[in-house]
Parts: C-alpha cells; sequence; structure tokens
C-alpha cells in the first residue's frame, strides 16, 4: 500500500499511517518466483472455469499444456492462493487447532430479504510482481457487496475490519455463511458476530459451491477487471477494486433482479419492508 513516490507523504509518514515499521518496509522477503507466480495465474483462471478440480487434476492439466510440475508444487500453490475444490474431501481451508466449526444453516431455507443472509469470502488478486488478498461481505439475497478490503497477508484482520464495516453502515444480519478459514473460525471473527446476534453459518469441507453467489462474484470480478490489469502497486489494485465494485453494484445489471444492479435492488427491498 506504501507508494515511494507519493507526492505528498513521505515513506517514513506512510509508515507510521498504517502501523508498520519502516524497516519493514524496506525489508525485500524472497517471495515466489516468477514462473510460480505464473503458475498461480495460470491454476486461477483454470479454477474459474473448471472448480472441481482439485491437485491431481490441475497438475495433469498443467502437465498437459506442457508445464513441468508436479503435485507437491500445485498443492503448495493451491494451498497459498486458498483454492478449494467443490467436491467433497479434505479442503485446503482449514481452521486452526481450536477453533471451532459450524454447521451450514441455508440448505433448504427460503432467503428473502436483504439482511436475512451474508456470506464472506477471501480471493487471490495476481499482481505485476506479486499477489493479494481480497475480502469481500455480500447480501445474499439482492447480491450487493456491503464491504471489502485489501490485504497482502492472510492473517484475520483485514477480514474483522470488513465485517466492522458492513455491521456499522448496514446493521447486523440474521446468518453470516464463509467457508472454514481460519479467518472465519478465528476467535475475533466469531465472537464480533456473536456479540451482535448473528448466527454462524459454514460450508461444508471443500463445499464452495455452498457460497455460490460470491463465488460468482469472483468470476465476474476477475474476467471484467483484475485480468485486465497488471497492478504495480497495491494502490492501484485498490482503486481499479474498488471502482469496479461501485460499477457492480450501482451499474452492472443483475440476472437475478431482472437487469436491476444489487445496490438498486437492495435499497427498493429495504423501503418495501418499511
Amino acid at each position: 500500500m506504501i507508494e515511494r513516490d507519493h507526492p505528498a507523504l513521505s515513506v517514513g509518514v506512510q509508515c507510521r499511517l498504517l502501523s508498520i515499521s519502516r524497516s519493514s518496509f524496506y525489508h525485500e522477503p524472497l517471495g515466489e518466483t516468477e514462473v510460480n507466480l505464473a503458475l498461480m495465474q495460470l491454476i486461477d483462471r483454470q479454477f474459474l472455469d473448471t472448480p472441481f478440480y482439485g491437485v491431481r487434476q490441475m497438475t495433469w492439466h498443467l502437465q498437459n499444456e506442457g508445464h513441468g510440475v508436479n503435485q507437491k508444487r500445485i498443492r503448495r500453490l493451491m494451498r497459498l492462493m486458498r483454492l478449494m475444490p467443490i467436491y467433497q474431501k479434505p479442503n485446503t481451508s482449514k481452521p486452526r487447532k481450536g477453533h471451532k466449526t459450524y454447521s451450514y444453516l441455508l440448505g433448504g431455507l427460503r432467503v428473502d430479504r436483504p439482511g436475512q443472509v451474508w456470506c464472506a469470502d477471501i480471493t487471490y488478486l495476481p499482481m505485476r510482481r506479486g499477489f493479494l488478498y481480497l475480502v469481500a461481505i455480500m447480501d445474499w439475497f439482492t447480491r450487493k457487496v456491503l464491504a471489502w478490503r485489501i490485504s497482502n497477508t492472510l492473517e484475520a484482520d483485514f477480514c474483522l475490519e470488513a465485517l466492522n464495516e458492513a455491521i456499522h453502515r448496514f446493521g447486523a444480519p440474521g446468518i453470516m455463511n464463509t467457508d472454514q478459514g481460519s479467518q472465519f473460525t478465528s476467535f475475533a471473527w466469531t465472537d464480533r458476530l456473536k456479540r451482535v446476534g448473528t448466527r454462524i453459518s459454514m460450508d461444508g469441507k471443500g463445499r464452495c459451491i455452498d457460497n455460490v453467489f460470491i463465488e460468482r462474484l469472483w468470476r465476474s470480478l476477475k474476467y471484467e477487471c483484475v485480468y485486465l490489469h497488471a497492478w504495480e502497486t497495491g494502490s492501484q489494485a485498490k482503486t481499479a477494486i474498488g471502482r469496479w465494485i461501485t460499477f457492480y453494484n450501482h451499474q452492472r445489471p443483475h440476472a437475478a433482479h431482472g437487469g436491476q444492479p444489487p445496490a438498486v435492488d437492495y435499497f427498493n427491498q429495504i423501503e418495501t419492508d418499511q
């Protein structure tokens, strides 16, 4: 998120605003190789088309495309990207030891109003020389994106920031549905939901289709925005993602609402209920 050549803020000031040490900004970790970053982009694109590909199928696909990879390498990269195939199997998004998981509450549930159910998920964002993670919180009924955050790590903090913003702006939902990733099984996340009276629902293991609406959001976002750019900095990514989500919420027609954008349907439903 820090820009070396910012016209108004020095690197030191930006570090203080972000509560990080200046030395940590100048530290350059090894990160992923250019070859692995290229493979991650190929995996990401293929997974959007075939979300049932596990490690073995993805490895075979890449080998058939002429890439010299093995299952160990692809397993590590898919875990780093937080990708889970939709069929029932031990998933790559595991709660940490000691974290409680919750049952899936949406099976057979009639969702017919905004705020009844929210969902949240994290996706991988490719950059020119690295990658970031994006979390979004969505209203299940209207598909409106309520809040989002970008991070360069998978710590739970950025998810909690998005949750707090969504609750502050729209009130607490009846149910929050997520996968079983450690960010969403963390005490900070589940305690925040419990304190506002929200019931917690989690997908079955390896079942990203249980959170199907936000998976469709990721597909649209990546083909209409992410894959059209090669961002150099986090600021560039944040600006572009914010612009696209505003377009998605307020302008992009959605088939689920007869062509109305999600935000229009959300506020129409709120006014009708009142």
